[in-house]
């Protein structure tokens, strides 16, 4: 049994690529804490973490980083192993690494050497290219692009549509604004819009 944990927009796209590739819905349960509509024709259930996960994989597949955070740790406390979810539509290398519990979309391309961090999400159409590194529960947005050797921090987003030029780094905590072009260094902490893109006024 697979405990699907969040019931939103992004648990749909989590469910349908489980579904894609192979899982029969009597084998996935929906979690959340506050009361939600069926997922694609499964009930949710209450609370988002079981009091027992032992011998189970969960997926959290809930879109803000923090929360997926959290809830991953508290997962991972009562007994359960991260799933990683891959879309039989994306392409990964075979040189690639994905770690537990993220989520690659249809559609996503990860180059070779390209390192996924833990609980991440690369969301439809990405690309994150040869040798770039993804750290723990970012999220590379639809169609955002790393170039090669690209190295993310943890708790980052790269927006819908973003550009990160080869080579850059991007510390922790960082926001890209969809649409920006980053051509240098970006220090943790930081939002950044616009092309190219620099921190955002406060």
């Amino acid at each position: 049994m697979i405990h699907l944990i969040g019931a939103g927009g992004h648990a749909k796209v989590v469910l349908d690529a489980l579904l894609e590739s192979g899982t029969n819905l009597s084998g996935v349960t929906a979690r959340a804490d506050a009361p939600a509509p069926d997922l694609l024709g499964l009930t949710v259930e209450a609370p988002a973490v079981a009091p027992s996960l032992a011998g189970l994989s969960f997926h959290v597949a809930i879109g803000a980083a923090a929360i997926r955070e959290r809830l991953t740790a508290e997962a991972g406390s009562a007994g359960g192993a991260a799933l990683t979810v891959i879309h039989p539509a994306a392409t990964v290398s075979r040189f690639a690494l994905v770690s537990d519990g993220s989520f690659i979309a249809a559609a996503a391309v990860l180059g070779p050497k390209a390192i996924i961090g833990r609980g991440v999400i690369v969301n439809h159409g990405a690309v994150v290219d040869h040798d770039c590194a993804v750290g723990d529960f970012t999220h590379i947005a639809p169609n955002a692009s790393l170039g090669g050797g690209v190295t993310v921090g943890a708790r980052c987003l790269v927006g819908a549509g973003a550009v990160v030029l080869p080579g850059v780094a991007i510390g922790d905590d960082v926001t890209i604004g969809a649409g920006a072009v980053v051509t240098r260094d970006v220090a943790a902490h930081q939002t950044w819009t616009g092309v190219p893109a620099a921190p955002k006024a406060s």
